[in-house]
C-alpha cells in the first residue's frame, strides 16, 4: 500500500459522540447498530452480511490495519484515523486492539434462523455473563451449529463483551434474540429438532445418547450460576449431563456447551445424517 492509500479522514466529534454512545445498550437499541473491536472480528463484520457503517483506525496502527483500511473501501465504507485517546473512548477494554468498526444490529426473526431443515441449534436460556454468551457462539459456529436462539432476560447480543467473546463468529450464523423460552422450543420441534437440555444432574449422559444425536437436535443451556429453572428443564424432551471422569465438581457453561455440540456433530457426521 502507497503512502497516499493510508492517508484517513479525521472523525468529526459528532461521529465520534455517536459511535461511543453505542457502548450503552439503550444506545445501541436506539440506533440499531453495535461496535465491533479487534482485527478478527471487524475483518468478519466487513466480509460478511453485516452492515458497517464507519472504521476507526488509531494512526499509529494504521499500516497494520491496512488490509482491513482495503477491504472497508472497497465496500465504500468510510475510513477515519483517530488519536489512542479517542478510540479509548469507544472500547471498554484497558488495550484497545487498534481498529473498531461500526456495523448495524444482526439478529434475525426466529422462523428465519430456523427455516430449512437445521439439524443443530443451541438455545440460551437466560445466560447472563458476555464471555460466556459469545465462547457458546463461537463454539456453535465451530461446531457448525445451524441458529443460535437467545431467550428473554439473556445478555445483549450486541454488548462489546459478547462481540469480542464470539472472534467474528456472530456474523457466520443466524443468532435470535429476546425470545420466550417455551415458544423458542416449540418453534425447535416445529423444524423436526428434539430437545435436551444440559444439566449435571440428570441421569443421562451424552454416552448413554449414543444414536439419538443422530437425529436434529437442539441443546438448550442454562444460566451459568442457577442452571435451567425446574419449569423450563421439564420442557426439554430429555435432560442430559456431560459425564465427568475426574475430581472436578461441574463444567463451566461454554465447556459444557463445546462438548455437547462437539459430540452432536461429530455423531450426525458419522452416521451421514
Amino acid at each position: 500500500m502507497t503512502q497516499d492509500r493510508l492517508e484517513l479522514d479525521e472523525a468529526s466529534k459528532s461521529v465520534l459522540r455517536e459511535s461511543r454512545a453505542l457502548l450503552r445498550g439503550k444506545e445501541r437499541r436506539a440506533q440499531g447498530r453495535f461496535l465491533v473491536e479487534g482485527r478478527q472480528a471487524v475483518r468478519e463484520a466487513l466480509r460478511g452480511d453485516a452492515v458497517v457503517s464507519r472504521l476507526f483506525v488509531r494512526w499509529d496502527s494504521a499500516r497494520d490495519n491496512r488490509d482491513l483500511i482495503d477491504l472497508a473501501r472497497s465496500g465504500g465504507v468510510p475510513v477515519h484515523g483517530v488519536s489512542e485517546q479517542n478510540l479509548a473512548t469507544m472500547s471498554d477494554t484497558v488495550t484497545p486492539q487498534g481498529v473498531i468498526a461500526v456495523a448495524g444490529s444482526i439478529d434475525v426473526p426466529l422462523e428465519q434462523a430456523l427455516s430449512g431443515a437445521p439439524r443443530l441449534v443451541v438455545v440460551c436460556d437466560q445466560i447472563r455473563d458476555p464471555g460466556n454468551a459469545g465462547t457458546v457462539i463461537r463454539c456453535a459456529d465451530a461446531f457448525g451449529a445451524d441458529a443460535v436462539v437467545m431467550s428473554t432476560d439473556s445478555v445483549d447480543l450486541h454488548n462489546p463483551k459478547v462481540v469480542r467473546a464470539s472472534v467474528g463468529s456472530i456474523f457466520h450464523l443466524p443468532i435470535v434474540v429476546g425470545v420466550e423460552f417455551s415458544g423458542a422450543l416449540q418453534a425447535c420441534r416445529d423444524a423436526g429438532l428434539q430437545v435436551f437440555a444440559t444439566d449435571g444432574e440428570a441421569e443421562a449422559t451424552l454416552v448413554d445418547l449414543g444414536a439419538e444425536l443422530a437425529a436434529p437436535t437442539a441443546w438448550v443451556m442454562g444460566n451459568e450460576a442457577w442452571g435451567l429453572p425446574d419449569e423450563h428443564r421439564e420442557l426439554a424432551d430429555r435432560a442430559v449431563a456431560v459425564p465427568l471422569y475426574g475430581h472436578a465438581e461441574s463444567l463451566n457453561l461454554a465447556t459444557a456447551a463445546a462438548i455437547c455440540l462437539y459430540t452432536s456433530a461429530s455423531t450426525q457426521r458419522a452416521t451421514g445424517h
